[in-house]
């Protein structure tokens, strides 16, 4: 029982891709022993094994290497693009190093062989919740970072704005603005005033074409 003060921790979401569905019974069953987590979804293939993972944003995605339509290591390629913090364990009959090797390589950060028991499974699950947490951790750190420098710059953009400075440093600032995808248009319009006071013609031709293909968006 909670004490006063106390939040319940986060559970970590759990996919479970294997094309055998004793396999895929007997590991919820094993997650269902582990407190702390939890199975959000469950498929039978790589494919179904992605859009699942699209739908429900695993923290791990418990893949079988070998499984129809698309095998456990290509379908963990997809899902990690959709979801770079989701982490993942392959499972697999077989220990083969090249395929250990390729696992690893590709981001992979356990694997476990059949049969595998509820410990092994619960240290795998363990260590990859630690480091999915201390990845997205690190991640909201950076945002935060760039969050603070983006504001930092929005204040000089202002200033420089108001005081109608057209010198390098001006420029410099300005460019670094135009570098976010979702820069305000007033920063880019004003990028371009400089551009042309200062006769950069070539720099006013590419900041031309940049938005051109904001407004196509």
């Amino acid at each position: 029982m909670m004490q006063p003060g106390e939040s319940a921790k986060r559970k970590l979401r759990v996919l479970i891709a294997d094309d055998v569905q004793e396999t895929r019974r007997n590991t919820r069953l094993m997650l269902a022993t582990i407190d702390d987590v939890e199975v959000v979804a469950i498929a039978a293939n790589g494919l179904q094994a992605i859009q699942m993972a699209r739908e429900h944003h695993p923290d791990i995605a418990l893949l079988d290497i070998n499984m129809p339509e698309m095998d456990g290591l290509s379908a963990f390629k997809k899902i990690s693009q959709i979801h770079p913090d989701t982490g993942c364990i392959i499972i697999s009959a077989e220990k083969d190093t090249t395929t250990l090797r390729t696992a690893m390589s590709i981001g992979v950060q356990e694997y476990l062989i059949k049969p595998f028991t509820v410990e092994e499974l619960e240290t795998a699950v363990a260590r990859v919740g630690e480091r999915v947490e201390q990845a997205r951790q690190k991640l909201a750190q950076a945002q935060q970072l760039q969050k603070q420098r983006e504001n930092f710059l929005i204040q000089l953009a202002t200033e420089y704005t108001r005081t109608r400075r057209t010198d390098d440093q001006a420029i410099e600032v300005f460019e670094q603005l135009a570098e976010n995808p979702n820069c305000e248009m007033r920063w880019l319009q004003n990028l371009a005033m400089i551009y042309i006071v200062r006769q950069m013609w070539g720099k006013l031709k590419v900041l031309a074409e940049k938005v051109e293909q904001r407004k196509k968006q």
